[in-house]
């Protein structure tokens, strides 16, 4: 196809763009990253893109994109897809996980042409597209949008993106022009399908991506919905393909993601529950009513050019501290998920352009989001549990670059010391004496706890291999 220079900045951006950063930067680093599958008939990995053997488009945008090597999690998870398996893949956040599921995706899907509608279904409305990508919000549906948009320049296959808090009407006409890969939130997926716009009876690539939070946090009768109830093929050889990643697996989430998924490999890249170690994690003692002052602080000692993304468990306090800086004379903007998609949507981009490079976000933000630039993520308020806060840090240090994350600590966030004190153990960071003092009274001392409160539930290991579930095979698989 031919090149279209406009277009083509507009999707890859320059090395000097502050919004559209080139990824792929300092891969090195993730050399020594522990790898483990388990399942049957493991493929080989891939060491490099040129290894891969990628369509010729395919190559020439992961050159645009910066990319000089694949991921640890691209390495195995792209070789796995291709050979037409399922996968449920946990690889720390950061690691690249949103392009080990979509090249192999747009691949296959080139491969294979659009195809043919379902007899007695032919519409100049409805599509039946062979690829489906889930996520659980609008942020982040968007986010793999734009990264689709760059695998799929140039080639035959046309990337849509729907999701709630934006008009359907753009999103429908955009749809009936040709859809062969949809990127979705359950909900404005089901709309649509209801409508007769979207039909999955040709899904044969499905991906739910952070897909422990889409079905632990109250999405799933709607994924089961469109999974099971509207003529989706099955999974299997001669259904689909189902791959689901997240940077978090908990032994329940697996034993309910086995209903979607047949003759699986579990992919296990780096410590799963942790970030990459490009993220210095530092613990302070900060009373409430000092929260503020301290804060002001930490930002009066970062470079003007760098972000910084502040997290709170509020909306109203998401709100409340906007003000505040503002006041203070902060450039500071916030999103929570009371504000419509057009506001969010202003608020990130005045963030990532550094117009204003304060963020104070809610856990909206804490999920899979890819921001450029971000050096700095403060957790102005702990969450409730230790896998939000694995998240929430792993919006820094991204694409191999490094980043500081800084949580304030008090009484009030007492169940969370055992769980921190096993996450910053275990990464080598700074432990301080309060902390190690106080992380033997709750949650059942390092271990973490097994609670939902403060305790991580994150599965690090297949549960078929643990004698606890007898289902889609086991065993073998290497170590890296």
């Amino acid at each position: 196809m031919p090149v279209n220079d406009r277009l083509r900045y507009d999707i890859f951006g320059d090395q000097t763009d502050g919004v559209k950063m080139m990824s792929g930067i300092n891969f090195d680093k993730y050399d020594d990253i522990p790898v483990e599958a388990t399942g049957n008939d493991v493929p080989e990995h891939i060491t490099s893109y040129e290894d891969g053997g990628f369509n010729v488009a395919i190559s020439d945008n992961l050159h645009l994109c910066g990319y000089a090597k694949p991921t640890p999690v691209q390495k195995y998870a792209i070789p796995i897809v291709r050979a037409k398996r399922d996968i449920m893949s946990c690889a720390q956040t950061g690691s690249g996980k949103t392009a080990a599921f979509l090249i192999p995706t747009i691949e296959a899907i080139m491969a294979n042409g659009p195809p043919p509608q379902p007899e007695g279904r032919r519409s100049r409305r409805k599509q039946f597209p062979p690829g489906l990508v889930i996520s659980p919000t609008r942020e982040l549906t968007v986010q793999i949008f734009e990264e689709a948009r760059k695998f799929t320049y140039r080639t035959v296959v046309r990337v849509c993106v729907c999701y709630g808090g934006a008009p359907i009407r753009d999103q429908i006409r955009l749809i009936e022009s040709g859809c062969m890969l949809l990127v979705a939130t359950p909900g404005r997926l089901i709309d649509l399908m209801e409508r007769g716009i979207i039909g999955v009876e040709c899904v044969s690539h499905l991906v739910l991506d952070e897909a422990d939070c889409m079905l632990d946090m109250g999405f799933e009768p709607q994924i089961r919905r469109i999974v099971e109830q509207d003529n989706m093929p099955p999974p299997g050889p001669d259904g689909r393909q189902t791959l689901m990643f997240s940077a978090t697996f908990p032994k329940e989430i697996q034993r309910l993601a086995g209903d979607f998924l047949h003759d699986y490999i579990f992919l296990t890249v780096g410590r799963v529950g942790e970030t990459t170690d490009n993220v210095t994690q530092k613990l302070v003692w900060v009373d409430e009513r000092d929260k503020r002052d301290f804060l002001l602080d930490l930002l009066n000692a970062s470079s003007p050019e760098s972000l910084s993304l502040v997290f709170v468990e509020t909306k109203r306090g998401a709100d409340a501290l906007e003000e505040f800086l503002y006041r203070e004379g902060y450039p500071a903007t916030s999103i929570h998920g009371d504000r419509t998609q057009r506001e969010r949507e202003d608020a990130l981009h005045s963030f990532k352009t550094g117009k204003t490079p304060i963020l104070v976000a809610t856990a909206v933000a804490a999920r899979g989001l890819d921001i450029p630039n971000v050096k700095h993520v403060i957790n102005f308020d702990l969450p409730k549990d230790i896998d939000e806060y694995v998240h929430r840090i792993g919006r820094t240090g991204r694409a191999g670059n490094t980043g500081l994350a800084t949580a304030f600590f008090n009484d009030k966030c007492a169940h969370l010391a055992s769980g921190l004190m096993d996450r910053l153990s275990k990464s080598g960071q700074e432990v301080p004496p309060w902390l190690e003092s106080m992380s033997g009274y709750r949650g059942g001392g390092r271990s973490g706890g097994g609670g939902r409160s403060g305790g991580s539930r994150h599965g690090s290991k297949d549960i078929r291999r643990q004698g606890g579930w007898n289902s889609g095979g086991g065993g073998g698989g290497w170590d890296n």
